[in-house]
């Protein structure tokens, strides 16, 4: 995965792309993990703040889900945000090898 963030270090969006590989397709509880923390977040800012205006990318073959802002994310967006994020750093904490976090500048 990776966060888009400002200079300021706020959140702009995010790409997640390809699948954790740990298991057999339908079986994968690490593709699961992440992609319910990544999903139940985009529904969340969708469904509770919908001033907080975004593209959505997606293409389930490839595994692809980004996230783009077209202003800078509210203060709960922002919350939302970090807790996904804070998610899949534990999972990837236990998972190394199959979940990877970076970071890049916009």
């Amino acid at each position: 995965m990776t966060i888009f963030r400002t200079d300021s270090h706020v959140i702009r969006g995010f790409r997640c792309r390809g699948h954790a590989g740990f298991a057999e397709y339908g079986q994968d509880i690490v593709c699961a993990a992440v992609s319910i923390l990544v999903i139940n977040t985009l529904n969340s800012i969708q469904r509770f703040l919908p001033e907080d205006r975004m593209t959505i990318t997606s293409d389930e073959e490839e595994g692809l889900i980004e996230c783009h802002f077209s202003q800078e994310p509210s203060d709960k967006c922002r919350l939302l945000l970090d807790t996904m994020i804070f998610g899949i750093e534990e999972v990837a904490k236990v998972h190394t090898e199959f979940v990877k976090l970076q970071e890049k500048r916009v």
